[in-house]
């Protein structure tokens, strides 16, 4: 598959097949030049059905089949991501306007995920204990769930997929992927290149569509749990949604991440970190750091150092750029608006990115914003309390350490935050006390590693098991206690008290 061939009609994935049908319509655009380009379609009631109805069966075999089987085929996979990584990338950037290495961060940062799924085999071992009472033995082992559905975002169409089916699928469950509908070229090829890997028919299937789809399949119930990556209000609606219908659920939501700058940072590193960490993706990551929380007067150095910096980004969706495009005109204009709002309650804007205007006659129609700071933001701010989403940073100015952390306290959300200091005190006090899920020193995107789990607090997360890693995991499987005692051959006399340790 070359890019060319995706600028038509995007067919969904079943049963290792492109399946087309006769769903409502709906344009898939180009971020950088505003052109259309593909047409999916929404799956239909049948369309789903037949879906979750490959799942199903597959999952009769898949989840008898062997351990080794699933590492090969799992390695096969790792192999050809790695294969085709430049075509990856090449699909999502134009179908997302990232940069070819944002695009590349993207890929590696998923493929971690499919490594540690190829670990499978140990990371399902169950616990033995042997004469928990006189011959009787006692175990633990865990089983797959059977048919689990992933719904992604855009801002991650190769990562947020990875980070779900290959550890949902290595535990035995067969997987249905709904993924955004504004750029769900990239994934269909993640699972063309799973079927290419080996993987049986039915095991991943893929439907388009949007919250008309998702609200169907959650009304099956052959769909035993539900993984989501999104907004806020979305990931309360799907989380309300799936338990109600007796489904596991991880939803994790938006956020208003924040970085507490002492005045004993390093003033260039914590710059050359802020500017990553608030601009790369165009600030289209539920990790991106929005805010800077700067303690102690520190605001006016930073500042100057930003702004210079700001000035000099290259912006466009090609390798020498520093970021791309927002997603689509709709969020484009609801940035500038929330820009405008800072403007208006008395927040100053430092550098303005709303009257960007690429320099490509190519791009003139795409969805640019430039880069924006906006300094004297106020918790009170709509601007503040909205996830913008975009690439805006807006500075908050405290007098103390402690005040810092209570606006971070404070905020709804809890996904992730950082601390820049040279003062392992402060960092380990921040450590303890903060109301985040993720939290970095001197690390901007506290993101974990893959054996590890990510996942926020307060309104970033509903459910109890974070996302990949142990808890993925355990989210994807049911434990099964055994215990078992094989009877000499005289009959057992007749006992009604409960079993003891005699």
């Amino acid at each position: 598959m070359d890019t060319s061939s995706v600028k038509s009609f995007i067919g969904h994935h079943i049963d290792g097949q492109e399946y087309v049908d006769n769903g409502l319509k709906i344009d898939v655009y180009n971020p950088s030049t505003g052109e259309i380009l593909g047409i999916i379609s929404s799956a239909t009631d049948v369309t789903i059905d037949k879906a979750i109805g490959s799942a199903q069966k597959a999952f009769e075999t898949w989840k008898e089949t062997s351990l080794s089987k699933k590492t090969s085929i799992l390695f096969n996979y790792k192999a050809l991501l790695e294969k085709n990584i430049d075509k990856l990338s090449a699909l999502i950037s134009e179908d997302l306007g990232k940069t070819k290495n944002d695009a590349l961060g993207e890929i590696r940062r998923g493929i971690e995920n499919v490594e540690y799924a190829c670990g499978i085999a140990n990371s399902v071992k169950g616990e033995h204990n042997k004469n928990i009472s006189t011959s009787i033995d006692s175990w633990s082992q865990f089983e797959p769930l059977g048919v689990v559905l992933g719904i992604t975002p855009f801002n991650f169409p190769a990562m947020v997929p990875l980070w779900m089916f290959p550890l949902a699928i290595a535990a035995g469950n067969t997987f249905i992927l709904k993924p955004s509908e504004k750029d769900p070229i990239a994934t269909q090829y993640l699972a063309r290149l799973f079927s290419e890997a080996g993987l049986p028919d039915g095991v991943l299937n893929v439907l388009n569509g949007g919250k008309e789809t998702v609200n169907q399949i959650l009304k099956d119930p052959r769909i035993k749990a539900v993984s989501f990556v999104g907004s806020t209000p979305i990931a309360k609606h799907i989380y309300n949604s799936a338990t109600i219908n007796g489904k596991r659920c991880q939803a994790l939501g938006g956020a208003k991440n924040h970085a507490l700058v002492l005045p004993d940072a390093n003033i260039k590193q914590t710059v050359n970190q802020l500017l990553g960490a608030a601009f790369g993706s165009s600030g289209q990551r539920c990790m991106a750091l929005s805010v800077a929380v700067t303690v102690g007067g520190i605001e006016k150095k930073l500042i100057e150092e930003l702004k210079l910096a700001m000035n000099n980004f290259n912006i466009g969706n090609q390798s020498n750029n520093d970021f791309g495009p927002v997603v689509s005109r709709e969020h484009k204009e609801n940035i500038i608006e929330l820009i405008n709002s800072a403007e208006e309650e008395g927040a100053q804007i430092v550098v303005d990115g709303r009257t960007f205007k690429p320099k490509e006659t190519k791009f003139k129609n795409g969805f640019f914003l430039g880069a924006t700071l906006i300094n004297g933001v106020t918790p009170k701010m709509k601007s503040y309390k909205e996830e913008i989403f975009g690439p805006v940073l807006q500075i908050v100015n405290v007098s103390s350490f402690n005040e810092g952390l209570n606006i971070i306290n404070q905020n709804p959300f809890g996904n992730g935050t950082c601390i820049f200091t040279s003062n392992g005190e402060a960092a380990r006090y921040f450590n303890n006390n903060v109301d985040v899920g993720m939290v970095g020193v001197n690390i901007p995107l506290p993101v974990p590693a893959s054996y590890h789990s990510f996942g926020g607090w307060k309104d970033s997360f509903f459910g109890d098991l974070n996302i990949y890693g142990p808890d993925g995991l355990r989210f994807y499987t049911q434990r099964k206690t055994i215990t078992q005692k094989w009877p000499s051959s005289n009959i057992d006399d007749i006992k009604f008290s409960m079993p003891t340790n005699n």
